[in-house]
């Protein structure tokens, strides 16, 4: 007998991906958790019924939300990472020596120690000495923070349930002012394809462009999330992701990587026609 996960996208749309075995299933006081092995895209979590990560493409998207950023700002010493609970993002960051602190603020322990049990080759540096995880909830934490961080990372679930509040003005107007006067924020960006998810993309930069002076989309392509089409936002108070882009200077640092290069980093940052459409259609109306 064949086992399928179906994660429904649209009322019309699901993926599916065959299933050998359930690796982990329960439920922490914020959410479902669940852990399959596949024969296509190895280990895969979810939450809620939806797809976070397989180990076949995390890659993709945990080296755009983080190399980005990198490759632009000249100096990155303190990091403020929120969600991310996967580690896969914490294990990008580790990399870079001359950052001295990564605070990890997640919500929900249960899937840290899940994925830590589970998904090792995505969290395998959560115990780095730089790293310090924080177990609360990202709205309030940020509300705390001023002029502190050089990069904040906001690595959120979708716009509903435990990631709701990490979509608001209240909160990108939080992390302005949690950055320093040269920080960046880059946030993942929902997918710009279906109707639904497309309004998501919309409100959210909305929200970004009402907090930050310099604000754009880039986009990847990541097999398991709807439609394949992904996009991530990158805002700042001083620098350019292409004008400020340090190529020669990353490139020397000799990361290997499988997805992000300096040259796609140009690229990510020129969308499709209907994308530019659907952000200019906010940032007219602002």
């Amino acid at each position: 007998m064949d086992f399928w996960f179906s994660e429904k996208q649209t009322k019309n749309v699901k993926l599916s991906i065959r299933v050998d075995r359930q690796l982990y299933s329960g439920h922490s006081d914020f959410q479902r958790i669940d852990v399959f092995e596949s024969p296509e895209f190895g280990r895969f979590l979810t939450l809620d019924g939806y797809m976070m990560l397989t180990e076949k493409d995390e890659f993709i998207y945990h080296e755009m939300i983080t190399h980005i950023p990198m490759a632009v700002h000249p100096h990155v010493e303190k990091v403020l990472v929120i969600g991310a609970g996967d580690g896969g993002v914490i294990r990008e960051l580790v990399r870079y020596p001359e950052i001295q602190r990564i605070d990890l603020v997640e919500i929900d322990e249960m899937v840290v120690e899940v994925c830590k049990k589970y998904l090792p080759q995505t969290a395998c540096r959560l115990d780095d000495e730089r790293v310090e995880i924080h177990y609360e909830d990202g709205l309030k934490f940020i509300r705390r923070c001023k002029e502190e961080y050089d990069l904040i990372i906001v690595d959120s679930t979708d716009p509903f349930g435990p990631g709701e509040g990490l979509f608001t003005r209240e909160f990108y107007g939080n992390c302005y002012k949690a950055l320093k006067e040269d920080g960046i924020m880059v946030n993942q960006h929902e997918s710009p394809f279906y109707e639904e998810d497309a309004l998501a993309c919309q409100r959210a930069h909305r929200n970004i462009t009402e907090s930050f002076p310099i604000s754009r989309v880039y986009q990847a392509h990541i097999p398991t999330y709807p439609s394949g089409h992904w996009l991530f936002g990158f805002a700042s108070k001083k620098y350019h992701p292409l004008r400020d882009l340090r190529e020669k200077e990353w490139n020397d640092r000799g990361i290997t990587t499988r997805y992000y290069t300096t040259t796609l980093h140009k690229g990510a940052f020129y969308l499709p026609a209907y994308v530019e459409e659907l952000l200019k259609d906010v940032e007219n109306k602002r």
